[in-house]
Order: C-alpha cells, then structure tokens, then sequence
C-alpha cells in the first residue's frame, strides 16, 4: 500500500475473488468448506451486527501481519497466490540451461537480480549518478521538455502522467493522452489540509533523509527538501480532487497540438513528444487542462535549482526499492511504516517476486493458467456470467423509474458486454525486454522502456480488442467503460469465493455478486455515461437521468452517514463502487433465485439458501486494518471500508431483513424509505 496505488484509484473494482479450481496435477482432491462455521460468532445478534455475526472469530483470530497494514480476504488469496507464483518462479530461476533471450532466461535474471542484496547493496546509489548529470547539465528551463520525456520513459514520473488511451468518443482509437501527476504524496489532501501538518513534517524529514542517503550534507538536504514539498504542493493545489475524476466528462478535453502548446509557453510539447518516441499525431485528450496551464505558470514562477531539486527527488523516490537496503528501509519507514502503520517490511522475496510478476507478468501468467487454471474453469464460469446477465436484464426491465427509451438502451448496452476470463487467447511478446543478471535497477529500468515503448505506440491506431491490461495471476477484476468489458483474471477464480464444492447460495453469495458488481459498473455514475461501443455518449431521457441523480444521492447520504472509527466516509468520493456493491447484490439475489437449490429451500448447517446467500456476501468483506491505513484509505480510495461495503449494501435489501428476521429499530435497520434504490 504504496504511493503507486493511487494511481489505480479510478480503476480498482477489487469486489472478486473466486475459483475452486484445483492443479491439472493434484491427485487429491482438497474439499474446502462452503462456510467456514468457526469463522462466525453467533453469540452475537444479527440484528446488532451482522457483520460480526458472520465474521467475529476470523476478525479475532486474524491478526494483522507485521508486514501489512491490513488484512483480508484478498490478502489470504494473494498469499496463496504468491507461494504458487514463486514455486513456478523458483522453477525458472533453478535452470541453468534456459537459452539466452528466452523468456526462462528473462525471468531468472530478473528474479535474481532482485534477490542479490549483496551487490545492491555494493553499488548503493551510484546508479542514480547518470541521472543526477543529466540533470545538472540542464543549463534552463527550455530543456526541461526533452529531459522529462527522457525520465518518464524509464519510469521516473516528475510533473505529468502521459500516455496512449481510448478516446472516450471514438473508443475504437487509441489517443495521446496528459493528465495530472508529480505529487509523491498518496493523495492531493495531504499536502492541503492543516490538521495532517505532521505527515508534511515526517515527509520532509523523510526527504533530508533519502538526499543525505545520495551523498548530499545534512543542512544541504534539509534545504532540499523544503524546496520539494514546496514545489509538490503547488502542483496539488492544481490538482482535480478525487471525486471530481470520477465523472469521464471532466477528463476529456480534445486539443491540437497547437493549442496545448499556445497553453503553455514554457514547456516545449513538440521536443517532449519526440523524447518519447511518439507517433505523428495532430491532436489529444488533455485530461486535467487546468492543471497542465498552471504546471507551465509553476515551472516558470519557480527557482530552476528547486526544479532541478525536484527531479531528483522524482528519480530517488521512484527508484528507491530497488536500491541498496539503507534506501529500501528509509523509504518503507516513511511510506509504508509512518503512513500505513506497517510494522517490518516483506521478506525480499515476496518484494521481488511482485516486481518480476508485474514486469514479466503474462510470460508467468502462462506458466500459472498452464498449473492452476483448467480450461472447465473458464467454461464454469462463463456460464455463471451469462445468468447474471439474463438477472441484469429482467431487473432493468422491471424498473418503475426508467422509461422504455432508456431501457432500451441499457439493455442493448448489457447485452454487448465483452468478457474476459481467465487468461488472453493473444499472448504478449517480450522478444524487445532486454533483462541481465547483473543489475535489479536497470533491470527495472528497462522493463519500464520496454513497457513505454509499446505504450506510446498505440497512439492514433486501431484499439486491440484482444489485448489484456491486467495480468492473469492478479487478484483483482474490472469493468473497462471506455471498452464496455469485464476482465476477470485467473488469479481471481479461488476459494473461499467460489467453491466448486459448495453450494449455489454460497458461490451466487460472493463470485456471483462479485461478477455482478463489475456488471453494475456499466451503469454506475460515470460508467453508465458510455454507451455499448465504449463511447462517452450520453443515452440517458433527461428525466431518467434526473431519477438515477436523485436515488444516487440516498446512497451518498446512508455512507456519509456512515462512521467507522470515528471517521466518515466520503459519499460523493466512493459512489461507483457503492452503486456497483448494492447493484451487484441485487442481480445475484435475483440469479440465484433462479437455481433450482434456492426452489428446493434445503437447510444446510441450520441455515436457509437465504441465509447462507447472505452470510457468503459479507464473509468476502471480513477485514481487520490498521487506524493509520484506514484513515488514508477514506482520504485516497474510491471504496468504502469493507465493513461499510457489506453492512451498508444489506441495509437497502428487503429480502435480507426477510432472511434473518431484523426487527425495526435494531441497529442494523435502514427504514424502507431511507434505503437506497437505483439497480
């Protein structure tokens, strides 16, 4: 839980987790409960707290890792995940006899490179030295365009985020696209707000640290530092807060070159682009247009040796967990100890296996689909798709506040759904990813290039439909509005989600919910702005439109309302994935009817279907996270707390109070005219 996560922010809809699906090798077969009874505590009321009720011994016999600032349900997958990735890694890295330029080789050198501390440790900062001149030989600010492209392109982000992305109007190309970033920071609000002045203090600190880890003198760093936050701050106060990014029209400002660069008379757009390497283009989506014109007025109001100060930094932070130990610790003290309460950091295998899974991540992908993802997986799980949609549909059918236009609409958008799951039919090349054994940082480096490189190539072609963006063994799924698809990874398809072995409540409970969700998101505030095709096209009556607002701001209201800790969750800032939670449940209670189990009515471990469809919900969202990591997530995270996610979603289900007969006035009851209603 680093800086880099709030990069995904507008991203992550990490609502699955699923699978059931046993090794093509395993012999035995390992039967895993349904419901893991011990993991309740039905000493406590269900009307009081369900959540409790469901998961009260697992929340006390769970303790939050050393190593973590939370611990959950993801976090017992991706374990699992993460022995199995480096029993298959360990595999490669074990074969003296991989051919140069294989991928075998790539792996192993990748892997080993990262787990030699004691040349790191050798070479300390001094990779960071040619980066440093480059830097110093800027003799002005002219040469700060070609001197960013050449920064961003090995991974170092100073100023700017850029890239190739789906023009939201013409979703089947693919454009140049600058956006706001250079803060290092989690999230804008630290460096904004008065009362977090102890995260700007210990960030300072911080940064004296890191530059006197680079051979600067004491005083000297502490000066340098102060110019960092400085200069950072400015950038966050130009920067969209996180629930202006959730709308796409606020991201979508079409400019010519021409006009991106009469915007910004400092910075020299022509020289940046050719220092990427990209493609002719004529024109580009300026997503934060406010902040690129004031970027140029700070660049120009600002001392060039504070600039100068900043990039470094840029490459220090950027760059530090691949360095020697002295930098690795100093930077898990502050961005992982300080902020998020972590209390040691991983063993360095686990660090270096994430890096070379996220560097070589479908080359291991394959390897993974090959051991732990039969083909009647997929198949299994492309069927439960289907009879969600089949749900989605009746339920946008039945819908008393949409007129027949829109619904029209809606349905012809649901029925065109692209599905991924599993694992691409297309797989990427890594014939162009240079990897040695001598060096973790260049590696590093190079992985960046090679994924920059096929980036900015994109620009102005056709979208590849068949391109995946997320690696198969990756613990997560989403829904891409801008191309109207679900992905749902191999990495996913795991107990205790989806069990093969458990019953229809049970499996509809969680990976039925969980596929639902990413389906909602079709129609959550901003995806429901893109029409079947992926295009930012309004399909909504204006009076339909004005009823979703309406509904949509009673589920702004019940999370606001919601405190936890002390701390209020931000209704506007988390509204998707609220929608997506509540919609998601809705359309797997309704699928789930439709089984021939939830007619049958059989009682199993003394519960009902219901009962067990329920329970198997809010068992996904068992979590227990550190007071600093919950703080920071309300501040930065597009979703709710776990505990809010399940409890809150469950207030606005009749049928829920149905299942476990919740009295009025318990503390768990929503007044049927304060629920939320919209999917």
């Amino acid at each position: 839980m680093k800086k880099d996560r709030v990069i995904a922010i507008t991203l992550l809809c990490v609502m699955v987790a699923a699978g059931g699906q046993k090794t093509v090798a395993q012999t035995k077969k390992e039967v895993v409960p349904a419901i893991e009874l011990s993991n309740m505590d039905i000493t406590v009321d269900p009307a009081e707290d369900f959540y409790r009720y469901c998961n009260g011994n697992w929340l006390k016999n769970n303790p939050i890792p050393e190593d973590a600032s939370y611990y959950d349900v993801f976090s017992e997958v991706g374990n699992r995940t993460k022995l199995q990735l480096k029993e298959i890694i360990e595999e490669v890295t074990h074969d003296k006899t991989a051919v140069q330029g294989s991928v075998a080789q790539k792996i192993r050198d990748f892997y080993n490179s990262g787990m030699d501390s004691v040349a790191i440790n050798e070479r300390g900062y001094s990779e960071l030295i040619p980066y440093f001149d480059m830097i110093d030989r800027m003799s002005d600010k002219s040469q700060l365009a070609k001197l960013t492209g050449q920064l961003h392109n090995v991974g170092f982000k100073p100023f700017f985020v850029s890239g190739s992305y789906t023009d939201f109007k013409n979703a089947d190309r693919n454009i140049m696209l600058v956006f706001q970033g250079g803060i290092s920071l989690p999230v804008r609000d630290l460096y904004l707000v008065e009362e977090i002045q102890e995260i700007r203090d210990k960030y300072v600190e911080h940064i004296t640290k890191m530059f006197q880890l680079t051979g600067i003198d004491a005083a000297l760093a502490a000066q340098k530092a102060q110019h960092v936050l400085a200069f950072e701050t400015e950038l966050a106060k130009c920067s969209l807060p996180i629930e202006d990014c959730q709308d796409p029209n606020n991201l979508y400002h079409i400019m010519s070159r021409g006009e991106l660069q009469a915007s910004t008379p400092i910075f020299d757009w022509d020289t940046y682009f050719d220092a990427i390497g990209a493609p002719a283009f004529d024109s580009l989506n300026v997503a934060s247009p406010d902040f690129i014109t004031a970027l140029d007025g700070i660049i120009n109001n600002t001392d060039f040796n504070t600039i100068k100060d900043y990039l470094k930094w840029k490459v220090i932070t950027n760059s530090a967990p691949q360095l020697s130990d002295d930098l690795v610790t100093e930077d898990f003290n502050f961005f992982d100890k300080f902020l998020y309460g972590v209390e040691i950091q991983e063993p360095r295998w686990r660090r270096v296996l994430d890096k070379t899974s996220n560097h070589l991540g479908e080359a291991i992908g394959q390897l993974y689909v090959e051991k732990y993802f039969p083909a009647e997986a997929k198949a299994r799980v492309m069927n439960l798709v289907e009879n969600l949609r089949i749900a989605l549909g009746e339920r946008i059918k039945n819908l008393d506040w949409m007129s027949d236009e829109t619904k029209a609409n809606a349905l012809r958008k649901l029925y065109c759904f692209e599905v991924n799951i599993g694992y691409p039919d297309k797989w990427l090349d890594y014939s162009n990813f240079e990897v040695t054994p001598e060096s973790y940082f260049q590696n590093v480096r190079r992985a960046r290039r090679f994924e920059r490189d096929l980036d900015i190539a994109k620009v102005g072609k056709p979208v590849d439909k068949e391109e995946w963006d997320m690696e198969p063994q990756t613990i997560n799924a989403r829904y891409n509005p801008d191309m109207n698809r679900l992905t749902f990874p191999a990495g996913v398809l795991q107990p205790p989600f989806f069990n093969m072995d458990a019953d229809d409540a049970v499996n509809y409970g969680a990976i039925g919910q969980a596929i639902a969700h990413e389906m909602t998101h079709g129609f959550d505030n901003s995806g429901r702005l893109f029409d079947e095709k992926g295009n930012l096209n309004n399909w909504w009556t204006d009076e339909d439109d004005a009823q979703f607002t309406e509904r949509a701001k009673q589920l702004v209201k019940l999370f606001n309302e919601f405190e936890l800790r002390g701390y209020h969750i931000n209704g506007e800032q988390t509204l998707d994935e609220n929608i997506a939670d509540l919609g998601g449940l809705n359309v797997a209670w309704d699928a789930y009817q439709m089984t021939d189990e939830a007619k049958a009515g059989k009682i199993i471990d003394g519960f009902t279907p219901a009962q067990r469809f329920f329970i198997s919900y809010t068992t996904v969202w068992r979590c227990n996270i550190r007071d600093k990591a919950l703080e920071l997530q309300i501040k930065e995270d597009v979703h709710s707390p776990h505990e809010a996610r399940a409890t809150r979603a469950l207030g606005s289900m009749t049928h829920f109070y149905e299942a476990f007969d919740i009295p009025e006035g318990s503390k768990i009851y929503i007044a049927p005219d304060e629920r939320a209603d919209i999917w």
